[in-house]
């Protein structure tokens, strides 16, 4: 008897699961193939169980509807080559025609009889004929795994587990259908193995479908988990009979008490199991949270966010998985991508490319997963803002000590100065030259420290740059100006010829050859200033723009210093860079006027 319980739960499982794939057919490749393999198995359960329903009178009409298997598994195998969209359609051709063979073969000549076996009170057994087809249709079934298998080895994204789940199915399909060998084979012991068939159709379509179309809610988790506790109930009250306590108890009251038992037992671990089965590895634990979120807590800016969150999920799915912060992007090109933007007041998380065919557990993964991403891309956005004022306010709190401490050395040091000069008024030519070179630059470095300390500011406005730049280039010679005359940038005319005049400065003073170029970039312009001299040591290159860092021997240090104050003031920057044919370049970049 619970042989039969376990086909009939099996035929309204492919029937059900056939209509909820037939709603959805038109959303995923090869769906309606799918859902006529289920019909196909139904048909064939039902072929098995019509003399057990109503008696030896429909045999015949159950043996022809057996030999529909091999046309079930043609089915089956174009299924797997339109799913896996897989180049094989002559493959689906002689499925289709050694299925049609094998079925009209069994239609003509009797493919076996109906007899008793291990407690089913019928059970179809097969003749020569009903071997041969039931060769067949195994065959063409293995060209369906072939065609899985091929596919599971050639793929390397998310849609590979999707295949896998599918050849796992399929195997348990192989595993419960072992019961009907042992039936076939005569062999001494009860065919088991159909217990498990109830699931089989479960498993199949769970391996098929996406995340949008199926037991993708808590209703739909729910449904299933009610399933299974019914089947099982279902399954041990069949069982009752073979109980040693039925007699003492009374089959009703064993059977209710088994019922009972059987969902206190199992209603636990079936809602655990159900929830797998919807979102396999997709159950996220607030401890999987907490320790997402200590592992990017501590990254320094977005680049290193990103590579944090692409190594974290990449471990976490087993596959490799790209993450996108802002601008800053980690993993490879190919991989499906976490994009993480700012949207609106907050950051937000989407799935880009790759995530259409991946199974529900890595979607509903990769979904928390970004929710987690974007909280840390909010914080990490704050940290850096404030680090930002922290840094800013202490650079203001140093250069107003710097600014103190300067105009008191400036003032202490411009007295004296003018004395040493007075002194050595009647001295030797040679000695008067030399202290006045070492005045000149003792009173130079008072005037760039005072300079560079003290509170100022720019007052932003259009400016020609060609105007500009060939004003100050004319006043040298060895300076060449090549500025488009239409170029304009916001900026503090005279903050901007102060920065140029420092960079000239020490460029004519080491180069023979000047020039300054300019060119427009979206929403910026890009101001070089080049030169042929010795170039940048390469100890100083990292350094250059600090205080006090000078590449030449009677310079202050603090020209760099100052232009870099200058950019950074006008919402830009300066930087050493590369340019063709030069061995030193800096360019300033300005904000470009809307």
């Amino acid at each position: 008897m619970i042989f039969h319980i376990a086909l009939a739960l099996s035929l309204a499982g492919s029937l059900a699961l056939a209509g909820v794939l037939w709603r959805w057919a038109d959303r995923v490749a090869g769906v309606r193939l799918l859902t006529g393999f289920l019909i196909g198995v139904a048909i064939w359960i039902t072929g098995n169980e019509l003399p057990t329903w109503f008696g030896p009178g429909p045999q015949g009409i159950g043996l022809m509807l057996l030999a529909t298997a091999a046309l079930t598994s043609a089915v089956f195998l174009h299924f797997a080559v339109t799913f896996t969209a897989t180049p094989a359609a002559s493959w689906v051709i002689a499925g289709y025609g050694v299925g049609t063979a094998a079925t009209a073969l069994s239609i003509v000549w009797v493919p076996g009889r109906y007899a008793p076996f291990a407690g089913m009170t019928f059970v179809a057994m097969p003749n020569q004929v009903g071997w041969i087809t039931s060769i067949v249709w195994a065959a063409i079934a293995a060209a369906g795994q072939l065609v899985l298998l091929r596919a599971l080895l050639n793929r390397q994204d998310l849609a590979r587990r999707q295949i896998g789940a599918l050849i796992a199915s399929s195997v348990w399909g192989l595993l419960c259908m072992s019961g009907y060998g042992i039936v076939a084979l005569h062999l001494p012991m009860a065919p088991w193995p159909l217990l498990g068939l109830p699931l089989y159709p479960v498993f199949l379509v769970y391996g098929i479908l996406r995340y949008e179309l199926l037991l993708a809610n808590a209703w739909a988790r729910r449904a299933l988990a009610w399933t299974m506790l019914v089947a099982g109930a279902g399954l041990m009250a069949a069982a009752v009979p073979l109980l040693p306590f039925e007699n003492l108890l009374g089959s009703r009251f064993a059977t209710a008490v088994c019922v009972g038992i059987a969902f206190l037992v199992l209603g636990g671990p079936v809602r655990r199991l159900a929830e797998r089965i919807v979102y396999p590895g997709g159950n996220v634990t607030p401890e999987d949270l907490a320790a997402w979120r200590q592992a990017m807590a501590d990254a320094e800016d977005t680049a290193d966010l990103a590579q944090r969150a692409a190594t974290i999920v990449s471990r976490r799915l087993s596959t490799s998985v790209a993450v996108s912060v802002g601008e800053a992007r980690a993993g490879t090109a190919s991989a499906p991508l976490l994009a993480c933007r700012r949207a609106g007041s907050g950051w937000q998380t989407t799935l880009k490319s790759g995530w259409d065919s991946a199974p529900p557990g890595p979607r509903r993964v990769a979904a928390m997963f970004g929710s987690v991403l974007a909280d840390e891309a909010q914080r990490l956005e704050r940290a850096v803002s404030l680090a930002a004022q922290e840094r800013e306010r202490q650079t203001r709190a140093r250069l107003a000590e710097l600014g103190e401490l300067a105009a008191t050395v400036a003032h202490d040091v411009r007295n004296p100065l003018n004395i040493i000069s007075m002194a050595v008024a009647f001295a030797p030519p040679e000695v008067r030259g030399e202290v006045t070179d070492q005045v000149g630059r003792i009173a130079r470095l008072a005037d760039d420290l005072l300079e560079y300390a003290k509170p100022w500011s720019v007052v932003p406005a259009p400016v020609n740059l060609a105007e500009l730049v060939g004003g100050i280039a004319s006043r040298r010679d060895s300076v060449e100006c090549r500025v488009p005359g239409d170029l304009t940038v916001l900026a503090d005319a005279g903050r901007v010829e102060q920065a140029l005049t420092n960079l000239l400065d020490n460029a004519c003073a080491v180069a023979r050859h000047v020039v300054l170029e300019a060119e427009r970039m979206p929403g910026t312009v890009l101001l070089h200033v080049c030169d042929d001299g010795p170039g940048i040591p390469p100890d100083l290159r990292d350094r250059i723009f600090q205080p006090f860092v000078s590449r030449g021997a009677g310079g202050t240090g603090l020209g760099l210093a100052i232009v870099a104050r200058i950019a950074a003031a006008h919402g830009g920057d300066v930087a050493l860079t590369e340019r063709p044919g030069w061995s030193t370049c800096f360019t300033l970049r300005f904000p470009e006027p809307l």
